[in-house]
């Protein structure tokens, strides 16, 4: 506590610094403030705990580290597009969609006109402070009273009947129940008296309860092996969240009749029975809500990879094929808890579209769901999140509809501007970022990208092309595991001791040179170049492969040694903007993050070289992965059409271009294979007035300037 000043501090700045309709509950600001005043207490522990290099993330912080709050436009975006929408397709005349602004252009599969409003159900079971639930709670108040319901009426009836919510984090439960709260009392007075409370939970642990409670309760041995279930299941709710399964049906209502008629003593409680049995009360809320079907699901699944041992094995156990990130199980598991045709809508990161972590996931959904429709963001739009994101929402329904996309990317300027350039498209749907297509398109594009927006013509090639692993051998490399330890930088060796020509493992054997030539990816170059390193393979890599942790594991990885020191193409592991591909010649160890393909055929190296570095190369493979890291397994599902090829004039081509950007690489002096500067070729041989033989043959050091490499070397 401390004595408040109006004069100066925090009260005046509330005050004075903060717009007064930031207050007004009419424009949704009330709600806002309280999910970022969450977040905002949040932060210090949110960046102590997703800060951490390595280790998992322990119980008590996962709330910490998955805790986001979502930006107003994507929660109206994606209850409109999943409550909204499936009240619409079952009220032919209704004029709701008047109401929802962020509701995408689409055609309605119009299914029945009788759905009794308190029959729909709506959950957001990673609730947080409740943002997602407090405007659903607005939608629902206008259906209400499209159905002539009074507000006092609909308000209760809201809370008793079509709102539900879980949450692991015990004081963003309490924002949210507070914020429902708050929500019934703008349309009813006398809701804080009434005896209706928000149907949103928080998880317990059920390791306090042990057999000794269960022998001194006077029931049957059914309902208490009912109980025990329950309690084996909820053991580390606090960890696991609203991602259990409850395998098998539990009859709720039987055991909150049993667990209500416990005698309550007054005595001395040695078992600490009263309040294990509130606890498991309350419990048997979280089962039901857990067992219920959903119209519409909605949330802000966290995120999370650095899971903890409970997590991972239940996760490993229960959400095999989706265990990459807690997101991509939320995914799963969320469009099974809705009813036929029903909606779950989502906000998460949008690698889960791409990369073959989730390829499983992806598969899964375009079998046996619909893709309703999804907005992909500018990479680094949200910027509450280390992740590039997407907001989407699923139809349990595996109809042929079509989805409504909008693509984002090319708009910077944050979530401002994607809500505008969202809105645009609505207002416009004649835009070129938003997209109509089938989802079983993507199933014809190696790994099941969601890539909406390719043209026909570019699937029939993915259709009837060549993998690029038919004709390459696309390989990752060495992890040392150390790199300060195994890696130099050429210049910071002697040259005598560095092996720059090896052709074949037993060369460099043989060769008795302790460094070899060291491809380890770099920054954007095209066709040839970024070769600064060297590593340390004396001995066929002996102290690499020796290299081991105190147990006695290998620390570092050796893949694919067969292929060192042979000619290949290669490319970065991480790149952003334009994807560049350069040619490695033989005598190189290459790197897990300097990836490269083989081909024993010199011209067939140079066609590939050439389609990679093109316009079209980098258009096909951003539209199998957009994302900053491409894998072999991106770059072996490119396909190849070898008969379009002008052979001989591509090779003719691409020797000019490789003749022209080695000789750039090699014009300074942080090539090994550097002979002379580039100013000093472009002076006249008779107005030379230095020696033509440099003072060093060899510069084992890079000058940092060209006058000092002037007057060292040609002084």
């Amino acid at each position: 506590m401390f004595t408040p000043s109006y004069h100066d501090g925090v009260i005046k700045d509330l005050i004075d610094g903060i717009p007064e309709s930031d207050f007004d509950v009419q424009l949704e600001g009330q709600v806002e403030i309280i999910g970022w005043l969450y977040q905002y207490y949040n932060e210090e522990p949110h960046n102590a705990v997703v800060n951490i290099n390595g280790g998992t993330v322990k119980t008590n912080d996962i709330p910490a580290a998955t805790q986001l709050f979502t930006t107003d436009w994507v929660v109206r975006y994606m209850v409109d597009n999943s409550l909204g929408k499936y009240y619409l397709e079952r009220n032919a005349h209704s004029e709701l969609g008047t109401h929802l602004e962020f509701l995408l252009p689409d055609s309605l599969e119009m299914v029945s006109d009788d759905l009794d409003v308190t029959q729909i159900k709506v959950i957001d079971n990673a609730m947080g402070s409740g943002h997602i639930l407090v405007y659903a709670f607005d939608v629902l108040m206008k259906m209400y009273a499209e159905q002539g319901y009074s507000s006092r009426e609909a308000s209760s009836l809201i809370l008793e009947n079509n709102l539900f919510g879980l949450e692991i984090d015990k004081r963003a439960y309490q924002l949210a129940y507070f914020a429902l709260m708050m929500k019934a009392r703008e349309y009813n007075r006398r809701a804080l008296t009434s005896n209706i409370s928000p149907k949103v939970y928080v998880f317990e642990d059920t390791s306090n309860i042990n057999d000794n409670y269960f022998e001194s309760l006077p029931v049957s041995e059914s309902n208490i092996q009912d109980l025990k279930y329950i309690v084996s299941l909820f053991h580390d709710s606090r960890t696991l969240g609203s991602i259990i399964q409850i395998d098998k049906p539990v009859k709720i209502g039987n055991l909150r009749t049993v667990l209500t008629n416990i005698p309550q003593d007054t005595s001395l409680d040695l078992n600490n029975t009263r309040e294990i049995t509130y606890q498991l009360l309350r419990l048997l809320d979280i089962v039901e809500t857990m067992q219920n079907k959903y119209e519409a699901v909605i949330t802000n699944p966290p995120y999370l990879n650095k899971m903890n041992k409970v997590l991972k094995e239940y996760v490993k156990t229960h959400y095999k094929d989706y265990s990459s990130d807690l997101f991509s199980v939320f995914i799963w598991h969320n469009i099974n808890m809705t009813v036929a045709n029903g909606y779950a809508a989502y906000m998460t990161p949008f690698v889960w579209m791409f990369i073959k972590s989730y390829e499983n996931l992806r598969k899964s959904i375009l079998n046996a769901k619909l893709i309703s429709s999804l907005i992909q963001m500018e990479y680094s739009a949200f910027e509450e999140a280390t992740v590039p994101i997407n907001t989407f929402v699923l139809k349990n329904s595996s109809t042929s509809e079509n989805g409504v996309y909008i693509k984002l990317s090319d708009f910077k300027g944050g979530m401002d501007v994607q809500k505008v350039k969202t809105l645009e498209a609505i207002e416009n749907p004649d835009v070129d970022y938003l997209y109509r297509t089938n989802q079983a398109n993507f199933k014809k594009i190696p790994g099941s990208p969601i890539a909406y927006w390719v043209s026909a013509n570019l699937i029939h090639d993915f259709e009837v092309g060549t993998r690029m692993d038919k004709i390459v051998e696309p390989r990752q490399g060495l992890a040392t595991a150390d790199n300060n330890r195994f890696l130099r930088q050429w210049f910071e060796v002697s040259l005598n001791n560095i092996k720059f020509d090896a052709k074949s493992i037993d060369e460099s054997i043989s060769s008795n040179k302790k460094w070899f030539p060291y491809n380890k990816g770099g920054s954007y170059r095209k066709w040839y170049g970024n070769y600064d390193y060297v590593v340390n393979w004396e001995n066929d890599g002996q102290a690499i492969k020796n290299f081991k942790f105190p147990n006695g594991k290998q620390r570092s990885v050796v893949r694919n040694p067969n292929y060192y020191f042979r000619e290949a193409i290669t490319w970065s592991a991480i790149t952003s903007g334009v994807f560049s591909v350069r040619l490695m010649r033989s005598g190189f160890v290459f790197s897990n993050a300097g990836m490269a393909a083989f081909n024993d055929n010199h011209d067939t190296l140079l066609l590939l070289l050439s389609l990679m570095n093109s316009k079209v190369g980098n258009y096909i493979l951003k539209s199998l992965n957009p994302t900053i890291n491409l894998g072999v397994g991106d770059f072996s599902n490119m396909p190849v059409l070898l008969n379009r090829f002008p052979r001989n004039s591509v090779i003719l081509t691409a020797n000019k271009i490789l003749i022209v950007t080695v000789k750039d690489w090699d014009s300074f002096e942080t090539s090994w294979d550097f002979t002379q500067h580039p100013l000093l070729s472009q002076i006249d041989e008779h107005n030379r007035n230095w020696n033509i033989t440099p003072i060093l043959n060899h510069c084992n050091v890079p000058n940092l300037s060209q006058k000092i490499f002037l007057e060292v070397n040609y002084g």
